[in-house]
């Protein structure tokens, strides 16, 4: 297994890290491992993947289209008089 060194840490944020250790019944080590898993597990590469396949399926599926430019859009709809009332 590889051992990882993190230096600098805000105190603050270590006090945090420890107070989460002991509501979880674990040691610091075991809290800092806790998170990284976790943050791992959510898999950002596999999120990544899917959302370029998926743009990737859009734009096959919107292939050979006519586009209107968001500009003209936009135009078309400040020149109707409609008003985005906050």
């Amino acid at each position: 297994m590889a051992t990882i060194n993190v230096r600098q840490m805000d105190d603050d944020v270590v006090r945090r890290l420890k107070e989460r250790a002991g509501l979880n019944n674990r040691s610091l080590e075991g809290e800092v491992r806790h998170i990284l898993e976790g943050v791992v597990a959510d898999d950002m590469w596999a999120k990544r993947t899917s959302f370029l396949a998926l743009a990737a399926r859009l734009r096959r599926g919107t292939e050979g289209r006519t586009q209107t430019p968001a500009e003209v859009l936009i135009r078309e709809d400040r020149d109707s008089g409609h008003r985005d009332i906050r």
